[in-house]
């Protein structure tokens, strides 16, 4: 196997050109069988095989500087680094992260998992470069999905100022997550297209070169008038508009092909842009036709592509979908808005069925949440369904467009709390803490699946910025007995007891319960509230059970520092009232990967730590 070559960074530079082919499939088949295992990001891997291999054949790591965007394509990176044994425990707790990590491998340059970064770490590096008098070459590899959120033109904008090389290379698959949205996708595809341009150029390229002694001049001549050919071929030229010396579009599955340009692009002093046209989940059929779906897959039988496990119970996302479709129905001012994600936040039945109701803005979280309060001000009631990791990029815009207007806008918030393998860059864990601090936001936590149903009904009526988040994965279907109304601000009692009284936000009421009955082995009858309103506070039933329980424990799958703990500690203080609290929260740390309830037990979140904790407080 020419696979078994590669053991450290630079090996595949030992590898002849003729068997790079074999390579390219060797890596494909180990992608597919790995993942199929362990679950991981396929198709956006199988897209990139041959351009990280001929990116790892032209430069030199760690020297040069490779920074992927989002990060969730760098496994074929990770393997010609000498990662390929790391597959087996890959995004497990202790494992291998499924992004690049500084502190896995020196060849990993920039941690990432949110996207249109890489152009601006990459500029940073192009600076700290130059400054230092170094010598090595950088480049960022961006998708055409993360040229749809602004941050890649705020750095585009600046890049085109750079006197020195600067590479950045754009993987154009049509993709996101799901399929790209836009103008910019509109504008890639007439480039992808553009066979006049690029046919005339290399007939003409090839046709002079020919030429004795006039032909290399005049080829020369033609380059430093490109521009102006690729005005007239191609409408726009945007990033040559911008200052970007373009190269491409390349088959990003040429490796000849992308070698020669990418050894051309070393050589322009500046920056420049390679345009690279890849194929997600090139290789393995079922990634072809659903890239989406394997986008980032639970593990999964090869021969057919369907799920090895599947327990055929709803998830919240799946709820959520639920009822989205049903308020289509009922409500033809409700409008869903999504960035880039409709199949990932659930939109997916919305879209089909109420496909003018639908807006996907592309991977611009900023721009959602402004464009909603627009829409809020013109009469409708957008609901904005976002990953709590991602909604956090649009904190300004949920405070000073949507709250200080005390705007009609719903926030769906998505994998909120621990989300497991993905690690640091997506755990939930910050939402309570940076929505609590906006004045005029409501801030509701479901504790099981019919509870995230009566949320959403109440969030349409509910005047004001609302948000609700949940957690990923299956949806608790538990307590199902206890379903009183949700009226604003008001917790809901499920078991009163004495001594001890346990108030539990969202999906921490279902631990609150196991809690529960360990604690009667020990002779604690305990209370429990399912809180619902993490803001407003339910001052009234704080206050009641501060004089009638001698320990409060408040239980939130939300960093310790400003979430529901604290301002439960600091409503005690400002009433005046004495009473213990016990805060169960994620300490002030960023949670690495790994299954949920293992990190839970980690971080003394589990039942057992919790009762654990309560005994030696009590004592």
């Amino acid at each position: 196997m020419v696979l078994e070559k590669i053991s450290k960074p630079n090996d595949i530079q030992k590898i002849p050109l003729e068997e790079f082919p074999l390579l390219a499939e060797e890596i494909r088949q180990f992608l597919v069988e790995s993942l199929s295992k362990t679950g991981g990001h396929l198709a956006s891997n199988l897209g990139v095989v041959e351009l990280t291999m001929a990116l790892h054949n032209v430069f030199h790591l760690p020297e040069d500087k490779l920074i992927w965007d989002v990060g969730h394509q760098s496994y074929t990176h990770k393997i010609l680094t000498g990662r390929k044994d790391g597959f087996a425990d890959l995004r497990k707790l202790g494992g291998m992260s499924g992004f690049p990590k500084r502190s896995e491998s020196d060849c990993d340059v920039f941690d990432t998992g949110h996207s249109t970064t890489s152009i601006s770490a990459g500029i940073g590096y192009v600076k700290a470069r130059d400054l230092l008098c170094q010598d090595y070459h950088v480049v960022s590899i961006i998708g055409d999905g993360s040229l749809t959120g602004g941050m890649a033109y705020e750095a585009m904008n600046n890049a085109a100022e750079l006197k020195t090389n600067f590479i950045i290379v754009l993987n154009d698959n049509k993709m996101s997550i799901s399929e790209n949205v836009g103008g910019i996708s509109q504008y890639l595809g007439n480039v992808r297209t553009a066979e006049a341009y690029t046919g005339l150029k290399m007939g003409v390229t090839n046709g002079l070169n020919k030429i004795p002694v006039i032909g290399k001049k005049t080829v020369a001549a033609l380059r430093r008038t490109k521009r102006s050919i690729k005005q007239l071929m191609i409408p726009g030229m945007l990033f040559e508009d911008i200052g970007l010396t373009y190269l491409g579009p390349v088959d990003g599955h040429n490796l000849r092909q992308m070698m020669r340009v990418f050894n051309e692009a070393k050589r322009v002093e500046g920056p420049v842009l390679v345009h690279v046209v890849t194929e997600k989940g090139r290789g393995y059929v079922p990634a072809v036709r659903h890239p989406a779906r394997f986008h980032g897959t639970a593990p999964f039988e090869i021969e057919t592509g369907l799920p090895a496990q599947h327990t055929g119970k709803a998830n919240y996302t799946d709820i959520f979908s639920t009822v989205m479709r049903k308020f289509g129905d009922r409500y033809d001012r409700v409008v869903a808005v999504s960035a880039a994600m409709p199949d990932g936040t659930g939109l997916k039945r919305f879209r089909n069925m109420f496909p003018e109701r639908f807006y996907d803005v592309g991977m611009a979280e900023e721009h959602a949440v402004t464009f909603a309060a627009g829409l809020a001000l013109g009469g409708l009631v957008p609901v904005v369904a976002i990953y709590s990791s991602f909604l956090q990029r649009s904190f300004d815009q949920i405070m000073h467009d949507v709250c200080m207007q005390n705007l009609h806008v719903i926030f769906a918030v998505d994998r909120a709390g621990l989300v497991g393998s993905d690690g640091e860059t997506h755990q939930g864990a910050f939402d309570l803490s940076y929505l609590s601090v906006m004045p005029n936001m409501t801030i509701l936590a479901p504790k099981n699946k019919w509870e995230l149903s009566d949320m959403m009904k109440y969030a349409v009526k509910h005047l004001g910025p609302i948000a609700i988040r949940y957690p990923r994965g299956e949806a608790y279907d538990g307590l199902e007995e206890f379903r009183a109304p949700v009226e604003y601000r008001k917790s809901e009692m499920l078991y009163e007891g004495s001594q001890v009284a346990l108030l539990a936000v969202g999906a921490m009421v279902k631990e609150g319960e196991k809690v529960c009955e360990r604690l009667k082995e020990f002779g604690i009858q305990a209370t429990l509230v399912n809180v619902r309103f993490v803001k407003p506070l339910d001052g009234e039933l704080i206050q009641r059970l501060a004089s009638t329980h001698t320990l409060l424990v408040t239980m939130e799958d939300n960093v310790r520092t400003g979430g529901y703990g604290n301002q439960v500690i600091s409503y005690l203080n400002e009433m005046r009232l004495n009473c213990r609290v016990l805060q169960i929260a994620i300490p002030d740390v960023f949670v690495e990967h790994g299954n949920v309830e293992r990190l839970h037990e980690q971080l003394h979140m589990d039942a057992e730590s919790i009762v654990q904790k309560i005994n030696e407080e009590l004592a």
